[in-house]
């Protein structure tokens, strides 16, 4: 699933323009970058946890030369899928989504 088809998808299912789609998609994106930028923890329960971990510098090579290259210490994004979204993964049956509510003809 892409960028594009999570957008869809909320506005079929909340009935929302496209437009208000994506700003609410971008909006979640953006908070969870900022939050991770200023080394918080999220956490979504049902669905698992974001954080940072930091790697140690390093030597590597170039591929293609087989220099050596100092690799600078850096953190990296980290998901820790939950227990729940384990298990939903895992079994067979298929996950229903919920239809939207109907609205009433006038």
């Amino acid at each position: 699933m892409t960028k594009a088809d999570l957008i869809e998808e909320v506005s079929r299912l909340a009935e929302l323009t496209r437009k208000d789609s994506e700003i609410i998609v971008e909006t979640i994106f953006d908070s969870v970058v900022r939050s991770l930028r200023s080394g918080d923890k999220i956490e979504i329960r049902g669905f698992g946890s974001f954080r940072t971990r930091q790697r140690k510098p390093r030597v590597g090579r170039n591929p293609k030369t087989g220099a050596r290259v100092d690799v600078p210490a850096k953190k990296i994004p980290y998901f820790k899928p939950s227990k729940e979204l384990k298990d939903v993964i895992n079994t067979s049956a298929p996950v229903a989504v919920p239809a939207p509510p109907a609205t009433p003809q006038p």
